[in-house]
């Protein structure tokens, strides 16, 4: 099927790359089918709104810049994304792009959550967790300009 996207131009893609969001995803409760697209040569992947091309969000596996960060999905989730093992879990966090680049940030305390085997998805939002919305991505950089 033909995909027009906010970073990619128009793409081919196939039916079973697309993640199903039974409940969208916070601010957007409409937007229910989402499609991965590396951001090339770059640690980003963008999370492409099926429906709608101007809908693309940036996103970073988050153990990669954040080595210690740990959540636990609560069994609503579990069960609603199906998961039955780890290895078909894949996290993410929504990134803030910013100008400069070197003040980007990442929602940790709203990982995308997909289930790769299923493509089932879902924005889980944590409670009773220090993580918050806004942590920088190159915080040795802040206050550098």
């Amino acid at each position: 099927m033909k995909l027009r996207t906010k970073y990619h131009g128009e793409l081919d893609i196939n039916e079973n790359e697309i993640f199903h969001f039974e409940n969208g995803i916070p601010g957007f409760l409409n937007e229910k089918q989402f499609v991965l697209l590396p951001l090339e040569d770059t640690p980003f992947i963008i999370l492409q709104s099926v429906q709608t091309p101007a809908l693309g969000f940036a996103m970073i596996d988050p153990f990669s810049y954040f080595l210690d960060y740990d959540i636990e999905l609560d069994e609503q989730t579990v069960e609603q994304l199906e998961l039955s093992s780890e290895k078909d879990v894949a996290i993410y966090t929504i990134l803030t792009v910013a100008d400069p680049f070197d003040n980007t940030t990442a929602n940790l305390q709203a990982p995308i959550v997909l289930n790769y085997e299923k493509k089932l998805g879902k924005q889980v939002i944590l409670t009773n967790t220090p993580y918050q919305t806004k942590h920088r991505l190159f915080p040795e950089k802040a206050g550098v300009k």
